[in-house]
């Protein structure tokens, strides 16, 4: 009878042992099917039955279908949205609540190139990609509803890798932003944004008050003066006595000079206006290059400016007709002229020359035995006003802005400007023509 027994139980136990292991297969498969979120198929799992494990079943495949539904209807509705505003020239932006990057188009890859090239902006989270801490205000009160509806956000350069010394660009943009519901379908918001490029008018807006300041101090020195001296003028000549007529013709003279010196920064603020307008042109014509320097060179070895100085010369006679508008660079070298006759001291010696540079350009230089430009100033000559000594500049007559002049007018034919200067062994000067 016992052995009969064991039997039984015997049976018994490898049942439920084969029982358990079907059931474990089957909780197996259903977690393989829920990751992966393939459909469940109660075939797929031989064995498995009941009306328990049924209903287990397609209640599942249920979920898995509506999850992969709407896993397929945010992945449509994004690339509508990419579609939609990725071709945009403005910068848009949209993160979920993690600040998670659902959307960025190629408009705003640009402002952030770097950013861009060492990741997949997709669903990186906001703050590895853009770094500022005013635009992560403006972001959390978007999602508050306190946000402006634009906003100015200065987003200052990254600092540069390790591997570089260049640092990333400073940015100034316009950002707009609001939330919308998001494309799963619970309460979530997105945050939108649109971001506007205004650096260049932060930049334009900074290089325009810094000249209406400095040309209210260049006039306001001039107009003092002439006031003082006219004043002083009327005061002496209502006096009894009167004023003696040395005095009088020193403070005439005084007036006379501040006068003209008016006069020449008005003509030059003007010139400027003219080569900054978008409708400067130029009056191109063949022109026999080095003729015209000796012309110019023979004017000025006429001219009291000259006196004592010595005007040298080495022009390539290789080079022919060039194609440009005489009187502009006529008055581009009298300007570097004037400049270099202005700090070469008596009996040294000012050279002007020329020579083919190659690529299809001309080079014109011109040197003087000046005192020289510090290394610091050197990078800022050709800016409007600037002045490596403001106050030996003034006494010599000067505006600050005869070569921002000549930089304007070299450009506008195509070439470029350049300065060398070691301090005490005076400057040069360089700018380039196109041949043709």
């Amino acid at each position: 009878m016992l052995p009969v027994i064991i039997i039984a139980l015997g049976i018994a136990l490898c049942a439920a042992l084969l029982h358990l292991a079907q059931h474990r297969r089957a909780a197996r498969g259903l977690s393989q099917a829920i990751l992966t979120r393939q459909p469940f198929l109660r075939e797929d799992i031989p064995g498995a039955s009941g009306p328990h494990w049924d209903a287990l079943v397609s209640e599942t495949n249920e979920l898995i279908s509506e999850n992969t539904r709407l896993r397929r209807l945010r992945t449509s509705q994004l690339a509508q949205l990419d579609a939609t505003l990725g071709s945009l020239q403005e910068a848009v932006l949209l993160v979920d609540r993690d600040n998670r990057i659902l959307l960025a188009n190629q408009a705003l890859q640009a402002l952030f190139p770097r950013a861009a090239a060492n990741a997949n902006l997709l669903h990186q989270r906001l703050e590895t990609i853009i770094h500022g801490t005013a635009f992560f205000e403006y972001v959390e009160a978007v999602r508050r509803a306190a946000a402006r509806p634009q906003q100015e956000i200065e987003f200052p350069p990254p600092p540069a890798p390790a591997a570089t010394s260049r640092a990333g660009r400073h940015l100034w943009l316009e950002v707009t932003g609001t939330t919308i519901p998001a494309l799963t379908g619970d309460d979530e918001a997105w945050a939108l944004f649109v971001l506007h490029d205004i650096t260049k008018q932060k930049k334009l807006e900074a290089v325009r008050k810094e000249f209406v300041a400095n040309v209210s101090h260049e006039l306001r020195t001039p107009l003092s003066i002439i006031k003082g001296c006219a004043e002083t003028l009327v005061d002496g000549h209502a006096g009894h006595a009167g004023m003696p007529e040395a005095d009088r013709d020193r403070f005439l003279r005084t007036i006379e000079r501040h006068a003209e010196r008016l006069n020449t920064l008005i003509e030059d603020l003007l010139t400027l206006s003219r080569l900054e307008s978008a409708s400067a042109g130029l009056r191109r014509e063949p022109v026999a290059f080095a003729k015209l320097l000796a012309t110019i060179l023979d004017d000025y070895r006429a001219r009291p400016a000259a006196a004592g100085r010595r005007l040298g010369h080495d022009i390539d006679p290789a080079i022919g007709e060039l194609h440009l508008d005489p009187l502009k660079i006529t008055q581009a070298l009298e300007n570097l002229l004037d400049n270099a006759l202005k700090y070469t001291p008596p009996s040294a010696l000012v050279h002007v020359g020329a020579r083919r540079a190659g690529g299809g350009m001309v080079e014109v230089s011109v040197r003087d035995n000046g005192p020289g430009i510090p290394a610091a100033d050197l990078p800022h000559v050709f800016e409007r006003f600037y002045r490596v000594d403001k106050g030996r500049s003034r006494d010599k007559g000067g505006t600050g802005l005869g070569l921002s002049i000549v930089k304007h007018i070299i450009q506008l034919h195509g070439g470029q400007v350049r300065a060398e200067s070691t301090e005490g062994q005076g400057s040069a000067f360089y700018f380039t023509l196109p041949e043709k």
